[in-house]
Parts: C-alpha cells; sequence; structure tokens
C-alpha cells in the first residue's frame, strides 16, 4: 500500500477497509503502516513521539510490531497525519485478526459489558493469560500452524486485556477450577509465570479471583461458560462447543445460567483463601 498525499493516504490507510489484504501479524500491519505515514510526513520516531505525546520507545516498539498500538495512539495519528479516522479504522480491522469469525460478536459484547462473570475449567480465560500460557495453548490446539500464525493469536489474545486498562473498566469475577491451576500448560516455568500474573491480576481492584476446589465435589457446570452484564442490567451468555462459540440472550437461558454460577461462586473458596492455594499451587510447580 503506497502513500501518496494526505488525501490519498486517507484512502489507502483504511477508508477502504474490505480492500486491505489480511495481515497474520495485525501489530506489524499496523506499525509498518504508522512508520510509512511518520516518513511521508518528514517526522522522525522522537518528532512522532513528541507530537502525540508518547515515549520514542513506544513509538519504536509500535513500528516494529512488537506492540500493538493503543485507541489513543491510532486517534492522536490520525490528527498528526491529517487521515480523518483511518488509523483507528485500520486497528479496529487488525484487531479482529488472530480471532475465529464466530468470536468476534462475543467480543463486540465483551468490549460493552459492565460486569463479566467468568467460569474456567479447562484453562484460564483468555483475558487473563500470559503470552507464554497462551502460546503453549494454541500450538497444542493448532499443531499445524506457523509461527506466525500462532504468533497472531497471541497477538488478538493480548489485545483483550486493554479492556481492562481502560478508565473506567468493567468488573471482572474469574472461577477457576482448581484443575486449571494444576494443569501443566507449556512447562512448569511457564505455569509458574502464569500463576504468578493471576495474582497480580488479583490487586486490581476491578477484578475478583476464586478457585473451585477439588474439594468442593461436583461442580455445578462442566462447562466453563460466561455471563456479561451490560450498563441497562441486559445479560447474555457465552458459551462454547467443539470449534463455534454461542451468545444466547433468552431470559431463561440467562437465569438457569446466573443460578448455576451463583452456586458455582457459593462453593468457591473466598478470595483470601484463594489467593493463598493459586499462590502454593505456582510453588509447587516451582520445585
Amino acid at each position: 500500500m503506497s502513500e501518496l498525499g494526505t488525501a490519498e493516504l486517507a484512502a489507502d490507510v483504511a477508508d477502504d477497509t474490505e480492500e486491505i489484504e489480511e495481515p497474520e501479524d495485525g501489530a506489524a500491519y499496523f506499525g509498518r503502516e504508522v512508520m510509512y505515514a511518520r516518513k511521508h510526513k518528514g517526522l522522525s520516531q522522537q518528532e512522532l513521539a513528541d507530537a502525540a505525546r508518547f515515549e520514542r520507545t513506544y513509538v519504536t516498539r509500535v513500528e516494529g510490531g512488537s506492540r500493538f498500538a493503543s485507541l489513543r495512539f491510532a486517534e492522536v495519528c490520525d490528527q498528526v497525519f491529517g487521515t480523518p479516522g483511518s488509523f483507528v479504522r485500520l486497528r479496529h480491522r487488525v484487531s479482529e485478526r488472530g480471532h475465529a469469525g464466530w468470536f468476534i460478536p462475543y467480543m463486540k459484547l465483551e468490549s460493552e459489558a459492565s460486569v463479566i462473570s467468568d467460569y474456567s475449567n479447562s484453562f484460564v480465560m483468555g483475558m487473563l493469560q500470559t503470552p507464554e500460557y497462551a502460546e503453549a495453548v494454541f500450538r497444542a490446539a493448532h499443531p499445524r500452524e506457523s509461527d506466525t500464525q500462532i504468533r497472531g493469536r497471541v497477538e488478538a489474545r493480548m489485545r483483550r486485556r486493554e479492556l481492562m486498562e481502560r478508565d473506567k473498566p468493567p468488573l471482572l469475577w474469574v472461577i477457576l477450577s482448581e484443575w486449571v491451576l494444576r494443569q501443566e500448560v507449556g512447562s512448569p516455568s511457564v505455569m509458574v509465570g502464569q500463576l504468578q500474573h493471576l495474582l497480580a491480576a488479583a490487586t486490581n481492584p476491578h477484578i475478583t479471583l476464586q478457585v473451585l476446589p477439588f474439594t468442593a465435589g461436583a461442580p455445578a457446570s462442566g462447562l466453563s461458560f460466561i455471563l456479561l452484564t451490560q450498563d441497562a442490567g441486559d445479560m447474555v451468555l457465552y458459551s462454547e462447543t467443539t470449534g463455534h462459540g454461542q451468545v444466547n440472550d433468552s431470559p431463561a437461558a440467562v437465569r438457569s445460567w446466573s443460578a448455576t454460577y451463583e452456586r458455582l461462586r457459593a462453593a468457591a473458596e473466598p478470595e483470601v483463601r484463594s489467593l493463598r492455594l493459586i499462590h502454593s499451587i505456582m510453588e509447587e510447580h516451582a520445585k
């Protein structure tokens, strides 16, 4: 995609997003477009950083593809380069790369939720995974994919963290089966890093973690699921079957699974004891 005058730049970057070649590495793709636009403007990385009020190292990482640009950075790029909305739209387009098509509707609902209630009995929920843990999960599920494809999947998963970095993030309540903590995903060191990340996440006042221990007996649900509550109080249920996800806003289904979630919450350890259990299992992985 070539960069010409300002008008052409605006058109080329993302106005006609349906014509953009689908990138495997969204962060690198976006970063290259920032670099092309910056050079077209005759700006150095430092000058762009100063105009955007970001550190130069941030611009370097974005252009190099090692960091996916924030929404605010994309907005500033549009201001600096004179491309109204183009970089914002491009960022939105590439942010969906690495996600299955059926998962994208859920992502849109997740981004608008005021409360996210998750029950995980197989893996740590995506939003709380470390890159190393996510890579191990994807490599096990997609053994024939290239390193680039796996990296794209991991980057897409890591971008879900941005939701909890907002000024007003949703309340995130996560119930983890003890099995999730004990199952070795990747390696012992990967698990140590993952459980350390959970403990760090639990210091966020918007995040609550509980562990459903083996001693609690049979769980109220044999499936992982998520309940999303919108600002108006409406709730939807998200669940997955093999190779497919389903969003269900049926009042009957939502009531039923809300009751199931409350039973899981009642059977789980209180937060303080849950964090102690996570720390104890982390030490077992470290041996």
